[in-house]
């Protein structure tokens, strides 16, 4: 039996700015780094004692989210650049403003919203390599850190759908619970919990 917990970043500049997330590298609020402890604190001894590897994306928000968790299970932080934001292209450090008066009409999958920007096809599966990697790692207890768009892929793929319009409806800090059993069947056991990142 294996064990996957996603966490949603916690409140970034990005969110107060109005400004694009994607690949730029946003740091945490003072705000979302509180948060940020308190999952820490509170989800830890849940894995005390247990074999946990912890994933995150590269991106500073996400790393910064990871590491009080890290700090108190005393676990190394495995950068995986595969559980990045959707990369936006031209629009990555622009505001949300420009992003909208910007865009370019999305009519397939392997249309790109920005110039430079990977498609929805290409995105959906870089998660999916992402997941097959983190699935083959034989610890018991797997933490992935990660953002708001790339766990609304992660999710469509761990509950097996084909590419498709799809949105997670989380927010900053939000921790989801799934396990893969003995038998390779998969359990989706609790979605988006925020009282981890609650004072």
């Amino acid at each position: 039996m294996k064990n996957i917990i996603t966490i949603q970043h916690t409140q970034s500049v990005h969110h107060l700015t109005k400004m694009v997330g994607s690949w730029t590298d946003w740091e945490l609020t003072e705000f979302g780094c509180r948060q940020a402890e308190n999952i820490g604190r509170k989800l830890a001894p849940e894995l005390e004692g247990k074999n946990v590897r912890i994933y995150s994306s590269d991106l500073l928000r996400a790393m910064q989210t990871a590491e009080p968790l890290a700090r108190r299970i005393g676990v190394e932080i495995i950068k995986m650049p595969e559980l990045r934001e959707h990369g936006l292209g031209e629009a990555v450090g622009k505001s949300s403003e420009w992003a909208r008066e910007n865009e370019r009409p999305v009519n397939t999958f392997d249309d790109r919203k920005f110039e430079g920007a990977e498609s929805w096809r290409e995105f959906w599966r870089r998660v999916g390599c992402a997941m097959d990697k983190i699935l083959c790692d034989d610890a018991d207890y797997i933490v992935v850190v990660s953002h708001g768009v790339t766990l609304s892929v992660w999710q469509q793929i761990w509950s097996g759908l084909d590419i498709c319009p799809y949105k997670y409806l989380g927010h900053p800090g939000g921790v989801s619970f799934f396990r893969v059993n003995d038998d390779g069947t998969r359990e989706t056991l609790l979605v988006n919990d925020s009282t981890y990142m609650a004072d």
